[in-house]
C-alpha cells in the first residue's frame, strides 16, 4: 500500500451540520417523513433506472477499499470493474470520516465509502441521495442485519449499500503487555502502566469508546448508548479521556502512523483496526488483538452516492460491483473485515476467513456499537433531555487533546 500523507483532523462546520442532523428538510425521495429518532432527511430524488455508462466515476474510499494493482499487482479489483463497465475509476483515499465528509461536500466525487460517523452528516447536508436498491442485483445477498440501520437509512429508506464491517479492537505488544489484556481498562484505568506508549484514534467519535467503558464500569452514569450522551455523561467521558491523555504517545488517523508506532515500539497498546495489526505483524511487530469484555465500537461502512453525480450510472455500477461476491471476497480478505455479501465467503483464499471475522454471525455483530453520528435527539430514546451532538463532541475533543 502506498503511504498516504498524514493529515490533521478536519474540524467541520459541526454546528451547522448538526443543526441539519437535528431536523430539517423533508423526505427521502418522495413525501414528508420524520424518523422515530427525530431525524428528517432532505427531499432528494431517487434514481429510477440505469442508463448508459458515462465513462468514469470519482470514488472516495478508505485505504484498501479500491485497489487497482498500483500498490501490489496481485491486489486489483478496480481494473476488472473498468473493463466490465467502461467506467474509469478515479480513486482518492481519505484517512478520517471528517475528511470524507469535507471532500464529499465539494461535489467532486460520485460515491464514498462512508462509516456511520459520516453517513448521517452526509444525508442531513444533502450530499447523499436515497438509493434505489432494486437497481442493484447484489443487494439481496447482503446480510439483513446490516440493512435499515440508524447509520445508513431513514424510515426504512436506504441511503447506500452496506460494504464491510468490523470492530475497533484492542491491540497490544505481546512482549511488553503481560498478561494479555481482556478489558478496555488497559487503556483507561490502567493506562499509566504503559505511560507514553498508549495510542488512540484521532477523532471526536473516539469519545464513544470512553463512554462504552463507562457504561460498563460506572452504571450510575446511566449511559445506555455510547452515542447518546447528555452533558453530564459527555463530561464524564471527557474527564476519562483527559486522564488517558497523560499516557498517550500519539493519536492516529493515518493507519500507517499506528503501524509504524507498533513496529518501532513507540506504542505498545491501544485501539486498532484489524488491518493495522495485520500490517504491523507483517512488518515484524509482536502484535495481537482482542475483542474486550466490554464489547467494542466498530464500523459498518456504506457506499453512498452524490445526489448531483454527473456519473450516477457508473456510480451505481460501482456500488453494485464492489458488493458482488468476488469483489467482496478480495476487499474483505485484503482489508481485514467481514464482507457484507456473505456469498463472498466461498471465494476467499482462506476458507476459514469468514468464521474468523464472524461474517454471518448476527450475535457477534449485535455486540458491536457501530459508529453513529451523535445528534441532539437522544439515540437511546430519552425525550426528557437534550443529548450532545457531533458539534459538542468536536469541541470536547479539542479540549481533550489540549
Amino acid at each position: 500500500m502506498k503511504k498516504i500523507s498524514s493529515r490533521r483532523l478536519t474540524v467541520l462546520a459541526g454546528v451547522a451540520l448538526l443543526a441539519l442532523v437535528s431536523g430539517c428538510g423533508t423526505s427521502s425521495g418522495g413525501g414528508s417523513s420524520t424518523s422515530s429518532k427525530g431525524f428528517t432527511a432532505p427531499d432528494l430524488p431517487m434514481k429510477k433506472s440505469i442508463g448508459a455508462m458515462e465513462g468514469q466515476v470519482n470514488i472516495l474510499a478508505w485505504p484498501g477499499y479500491a485497489e487497482d494493482g498500483s500498490n501490489d499487482p496481485k491486489v486489483d479489483w478496480v481494473t476488472p470493474f473498468e473493463k466490465d463497465t467502461g467506467c474509469q475509476a478515479n480513486v482518492k483515499y481519505f484517512n478520517t470520516s471528517d475528511e470524507a465528509v469535507k471532500l464529499m461536500q465539494t461535489g467532486q466525487y460520485d460515491v464514498v465509502s462512508a462509516s456511520g460517523d459520516a453517513s448521517l452528516r452526509l444525508i442531513a447536508s444533502g450530499d447523499a441521495a436515497p438509493v434505489n436498491t432494486a437497481l442493484l442485483k447484489n443487494y439481496g445477498d447482503i446480510e439483513s442485519f446490516l440493512k435499515n440501520r440508524d447509520w445508513n437509512s431513514v424510515d426504512g429508506q436506504m441511503y447506500g449499500v452496506p460494504h464491510g464491517w468490523g470492530a475497533n479492537l484492542l491491540a497490544y505488544n505481546t512482549k511488553v503487555v503481560k498478561p494479555a489484556p481482556t478489558s478496555w481498562g488497559a487503556v483507561f484505568g490502567d493506562a499509566s502502566k504503559y505511560d507514553g506508549k498508549v495510542t488512540a484514534y484521532d477523532s471526536p467519535i473516539y469519545i464513544a469508546d470512553a463512554a462504552l467503558y463507562l457504561m460498563k464500569h460506572q452504571p450510575d452514569l446511566g449511559i445506555k448508548n455510547p452515542y447518546a450522551l447528555d452533558q453530564d455523561q459527555l463530561q464524564a467521558a471527557v474527564d476519562l479521556l483527559k486522564e488517558q491523555r497523560k499516557s498517550v504517545s500519539e493519536y492516529w488517523s493515518d493507519y500507517l502512523t499506528e503501524v509504524q508506532a507498533f513496529t518501532t515500539g513507540d506504542s505498545v497498546i491501544g485501539t486498532a483496526w484489524q488491518y493495522n495489526a495485520l500490517t504491523a505483524a507483517a512488518e515484524g511487530a509482536p502484535i495481537k488483538t482482542v475483542f474486550p469484555e466490554e464489547t467494542a465500537t466498530g464500523w459498518s461502512d456504506t457506499w453512498m452516492i452524490n445526489p448531483n453525480s454527473p456519473h450516477s450510472n457508473c456510480g451505481y455500477a460501482w456500488m453494485d460491483y464492489i458488493t458482488s461476491p468476488q469483489a467482496q471476497a478480495q476487499v474483505a480478505e485484503y482489508f481485514g473485515e467481514a464482507p457484507a455479501n456473505t456469498k463472498a465467503c466461498a471465494l476467499t483464499s482462506d476458507k476459514t476467513f469468514c468464521d474468523q471475522y464472524h461474517a454471518q454471525d448476527k450475535a457477534y455483530s449485535d455486540k458491536i456499537w457501530y459508529w453513529t453520528t451523535p445528534i441532539s435527539q437522544c439515540l437511546d430514546g430519552r425525550t426528557d433531555v437534550r443529548c450532545t451532538d457531533y458539534g459538542d463532541w468536536t469541541t470536547a475533543w479539542t479540549e481533550i487533546k489540549g
